[in-house]
């Protein structure tokens, strides 16, 4: 069971997950073996799967950022999904439901890259695009 520390240990792992044990213990009230304890058994219940890097993409040359709603032909889930690793341009990959049923956050270089990588998606489906505009989180 996670209680109420677990969940505040969680939280700031969340803001900075390479904030030390130490600062989560000041945060909290719990020594930093207690606190790495605690985090060990998060892990370990795999409730904290990992740890991720946050990137900015524009910088890495990657200006452009697009939802796609997919709609696969029939018959093409697996072999969409056998051909996922064909196209790192995907960085997020969800199946969903209702009339399109894969969604997908895609970072490519500009408008020709885009263009090239709906060109590649076209025999697995029909696919709809959105230009993600701003991330209102980061406003």
């Amino acid at each position: 069971m996670v209680d109420t520390l677990d969940l505040k240990i969680i939280e700031s792992l969340k803001v900075n997950s390479r904030t030390s044990f130490v600062e989560i213990g000041k945060q909290i009230g719990l020594s930093p073996s207690s606190v790495r304890e605690r985090v060990q058994k998060l892990e370990d219940t795999e409730v904290i799967k990992g740890y991720n890097v946050q990137l900015d993409n524009k910088k890495l040359g990657f200006g452009l950022e697009v939802f796609i709603m997919f709609k696969l032909f029939s018959g093409k889930l697996k072999i969409f999904c056998d051909d996922l690793n064909q196209f790192p341009e995907i960085y997020e990959v969800y199946r969903i439901t209702g009339t399109h049923n894969i969604f997908m956050k895609v970072v490519l270089i500009d408008q020709l890259h885009l263009q090239q990588f709906i060109d590649r998606l076209l025999v697995y489906g029909e696919p709809t695009t959105h230009l993600i505009l701003s991330d209102l989180k980061d406003l």
